[in-house]
């Protein structure tokens, strides 16, 4: 692929796998990862901690414009901080997984970060950027756009083998979540119309790096 600028976009649904893939296709390439998603729920973190109101928009986006995020692009060893604290494992928990749509719907926090993530994509010569609305808003222009999904009961095996809980629990709240994402007024999770999907079910890890690099090559060979 040459020294060129290379900008990948990976949406999907939790447990369609975009977060292991994407740090294994950043690796691949020589570039950094960046993980939108972390991003919001570090926020969703710090309105939790500030004791906010999950219902009021106002106060959950002062709250964010005044959270310092410290974000780590390594793909071996990615990392967040929201304002000095390393947020890596409680972002992960129960109490952010079910507070994160809420936070992620305020219009106000989606303009604050998305602005971050283009400046950290503006920065760098490779990298690959996952979450929910890459493709459509936060990097329009990628090279490579993806949208990774899987059957529902695939992406919650997977979960609920990450998080060691109920397949059956896993599933409802990917369910719920699903729906709060892709109802949301702002930047709703939705498959951009020039992005390729590729269904993970049944597929290895190393399967799906390898599909992306060759639909990468193809792009940017031509």
């Amino acid at each position: 692929m040459g020294d060129e600028r290379i900008v990948v976009a990976v949406d999907g649904p939790s447990g369609s796998g975009k977060s292991t893939v994407s740090r294994r296709l950043a690796a691949a390439i020589g570039g950094v990862y960046l993980d939108t998603g972390a991003m919001y729920r570090a926020v969703t973190w710090a309105v939790l901690e500030a004791g906010a109101d999950l219902a009021d928009p106002d106060g959950i986006t002062k709250v964010a414009l005044s959270t310092d995020l410290s974000i780590g692009t390594d793909p071996a060893a990615p990392h967040i901080a929201a304002n000095g604290t390393n947020v890596d494992q409680p972002i992960r928990g129960p109490e952010v997984t079910g507070a994160v749509s809420a936070v992620a719907a305020v219009p106000a926090v989606r303009r604050h970060l998305v602005a971050r993530q283009q400046a950290i994509i503006a920065g760098q010569p490779r990298i690959v950027v996952e979450g929910r609305d890459i493709a459509g808003v936060v990097a329009p222009d990628a090279d490579l756009k993806v949208y990774l999904t899987a059957s529902a009961a695939a992406r919650a095996a997977r979960r609920s083998t990450e998080d060691a809980t109920d397949t059956a629990a896993t599933e409802a709240d990917l369910a719920r979540r699903d729906k709060l994402d892709s109802s949301r007024a702002a930047d709703p999770l939705r498959q951009a119309d020039d992005a390729v999907e590729v269904d993970t079910t049944g597929m290895s890890i190393d399967e799906v790096v390898t599909r992306l690099s060759d639909l990468l090559k193809s792009r940017t060979s031509s």
